[in-house]
């Protein structure tokens, strides 16, 4: 084998948008309310190999805004993306896909996001950025917790709160 042939190679093959719902239960009545909601925001990656050194890397969000005990809104939306990744170590290629993924498709969620919230008549919501690399342990420290068998672990997906 050529030694070309043995050089790491990691390329975006394509990023859109899997998935995009929006709730508003409480319509138009909800418009009619003076006090801010609060906002709650739930956060998910994944990835899966698609073939062969082809993989997809899944960003999940989901917006809960609400006024009292009424939901203003809900939105999810699921931005994925299809990578190349080839001759990459196995040390290397879970945090590529758990970390560097995420870092590339989070962006375009959020764009989604804030657009899906502006176009259903609310104030746009601009998501922080997320450090992907301490989402990343985070979720490896529950996975060993949970491997553990302790009781309490916590769960894999990450939540924030934010008002």
């Amino acid at each position: 084998m050529s030694e070309e042939n043995l050089q790491p190679v990691f390329q975006i093959q394509r990023v859109y948008l899997k998935d995009m719902s929006l709730e508003q239960p409480n319509s138009p009545s909800i418009f009619l309310e003076q006090e801010a909601p609060s906002i709650e925001v739930a956060l998910d990656v994944g990835a899966e190999p698609l073939s062969e050194g082809i993989f997809e890397s899944t960003v999940t969000v989901t917006v809960t805004a609400k006024v009292k005990d009424k939901v203003a809104f809900l939105v999810e939306g699921k931005q994925a993306g299809i990578f190349e990744a080839r001759n990459i170590p196995a040390e290397q290629l879970d945090p590529l896909l758990g970390i560097g993924c995420p870092n590339i498709v989070y962006p375009y969620l959020r764009s989604n996001i804030a657009d899906m919230i502006t176009r259903a008549g609310f104030p746009p919501i601009h998501l922080a950025e997320i450090n992907f690399e301490v989402f990343y342990q985070q979720r490896l420290a529950a996975i060993a917790q949970q491997q553990a068998g302790e009781a309490g672990a916590t769960p894999v997906e990450g939540t924030a709160t934010v008002q």
